[in-house]
């Protein structure tokens, strides 16, 4: 087992100044470890960045020349021999005692690495013999190696639509020009033109929602908001929203599909009942509302068993007719409303964070599909009825969680492409498919802002350009960073030809001697 925390970067910045060193944190060891162990800590708290060695652990006790993670309540002392910068990895690998996985870091917690898979890759031997003819052909004709994606496809249409050797050819000649075109030239600013590709567009966006599937109070964030929460990489959607497409056998009954929007939809009792504070009695009074009980499917029991979620001991609750009152054991005004708030949240059936389901037909009218305010993708996938290969959510940082950074990549260019293409931009995919990948090409969905990519550049001038100017001047001079001057941004700052296209070459004039 290792040591999960969630620290301050300045204070990792003192451990890796002081080490080897006695680290006071606020959080208790009560179980025995065996020593030396290796600490994770986390920045973001949904993924650790840093590991530590510690040697030894021992309660608090008040040091020369220990470093402290806060200023109150410290309790344990870790000695750290050192520190180790490491590519991000997600919470979501690394597993508890009882079996499940960590989801989130907000102070302290164990868990096991888990062994990473093997990626399989298809390689060129493991071709068939058609495909590697084809491969090692146009290698020899034209001194180009071909992706296997398209030597597949070339195949399949000469199989699918019968062509003759002389149209192949043509075929195959066609194809290698094509690829020649799109092919990038060595020191080519790929970023510049991406950044440029997306930003000149993005300035002639609107700023405004839509209604969504034509349904009133229901909206999406559209245009240059939306654009800004993708690259951001917020945690949570202004307007999260989920398409929920059914089964076969399902999804075709508008009463099923009623039944599974029923299922889904969070109901609190606020939906269906007044809640009224008597302070006559100090009591909370629930008055359900029939109709709406009905139209929601709950039940008066629904309600009184919801009231056992409250966690307040010694609270009566009696029946009278159709009201039922709840009163707490000693009578004071604050907890009185605190204890109404409380029971107007409560849920009583439904899915958490989805507080609306429509029920509407699809774009094509082949199918009844639900559309949500709110999003929950993993407790949504997990209903029997849904068709989990066709529901989708608005929320990439939820779909990083329950289906992967590969997931999360492509819904980050689905995502940026809908947006520019609802506005009536036109930009090429493969700008917004560098950005994907340089927003999860470390295993996790990181902003491009200062909080992710700018933030962690190896050039300290370029972080400097960026934002916050004399904190990473400052910073980098403490710890005696060197900048080699490789990117574009510290190249313009200190007047030399950026390594870039035709700065890229250095040519030396050496004159004849006469």
């Amino acid at each position: 087992m290792s040591i999960i925390w969630k620290d301050k970067t300045e204070n990792i910045d003192k451990i890796r100044l002081n080490v080897p060193v006695y680290y006071a944190v606020d959080f208790e060891i009560k179980r025995e470890v065996e020593l030396p162990i290796y600490g994770y800590i986390t920045l973001k708290g949904s993924e650790v960045n840093y590991r530590v060695k510690i040697t030894e652990i021992k309660p608090y006790q008040s040091l020369k020349g220990i470093v402290k993670k806060t200023t109150k309540k410290l309790k344990t002392l870790l000695k750290i021999e050192e520190v180790q910068d490491i590519s991000a990895i997600p919470l979501s690998e690394f597993k508890k005692e009882d079996g499940t996985y960590l989801k989130r870091v907000t102070k302290f917690s164990y868990g096991e690495l888990e062994e990473r898979g093997e990626i399989k890759i298809k390689k060129f031997e493991e071709l068939s013999a058609d495909e590697r003819a084809l491969q090692e052909r146009i290698e020899n004709e034209y001194g180009l190696k071909l992706p296997v994606s398209i030597i597949q496809k070339l195949l399949q249409a000469k199989n699918e639509h019968g062509l003759s050797k002389n149209e192949f050819n043509e075929v195959i000649k066609r194809t290698v020009e094509v690829y020649r075109k799109r092919s990038v030239d060595p020191y080519e600013a790929v970023g510049i033109v991406a950044a440029q590709s997306i930003g000149e567009p993005g300035t002639q966006m609107t700023l405004r929602t839509f209604h969504y599937a034509g349904v009133a109070e229901m909206n999406v964030t559209l245009g240059l908001p939306r654009l800004i929460e993708i690259v951001d990489a917020r945690s949570m959607p202004s307007t999260p929203v989920m398409e929920i497409h059914l089964k076969e056998g399902i999804r075709e009954d508008e009463d099923r599909v009623k039944e599974v929007a029923k299922k889904i939809e969070s109901t609190e009792i606020i939906d269906v009942a007044d809640v009224i504070t008597s302070l006559v009695d100090m009591s909370v009074v629930i008055v359900p509302d029939k109709k709406k009980m009905e139209g929601r499917g709950v039940k008066k029991e629904d309600i009184v068993e919801s009231l056992g979620k409250l966690k307040i001991q010694k609270l009566t609750v009696e029946i009278e007719g159709e009201r039922i009152k709840i009163k707490l054991p000693e009578p004071s005004y604050k907890k009185l409303y605190l204890l109404s708030e409380n029971i107007k949240g409560l849920t009583l059936r439904g899915i958490k964070g989805i507080s609306r389901a429509i029920v509407r037909k699809s774009q094509d009218n082949s199918e009844w599909v639900i559309y949500t305010q709110g999003s929950n993708l993993g407790d949504v996938l997990d209903i029997e009825e849904v068709d989990a290969a066709r529901t989708r959510t608005n929320n990439i940082i939820e779909i990083a969680d329950v289906l992967g950074v590969e997931a999360a990549r492509n819904a980050i260019i689905e995502e940026a492409l809908n947006t520019l293409h609802q506005q009536g931009l036109n930009v090429d995919i493969r700008h917004i498919m560098l950005v994907a990948d340089t927003m999860t090409y470390n295993g996790t969905v990181e902003a491009i802002g200062r909080h992710g990519i700018a933030g962690e550049k190896e050039s300290v001038l370029a972080r400097a350009a960026f934002e916050i100017t004399s904190k990473h001047l400052l910073t980098a001079g403490i710890l005696g960073e060197e900048d080699q001057l490789r990117g574009v941004a510290e190249n313009i700052i200190v007047g030399q030809p950026v390594t870039l296209g035709t700065g890229a070459v250095t040519l030396v004039y050496k004159p004849k001697k006469r």
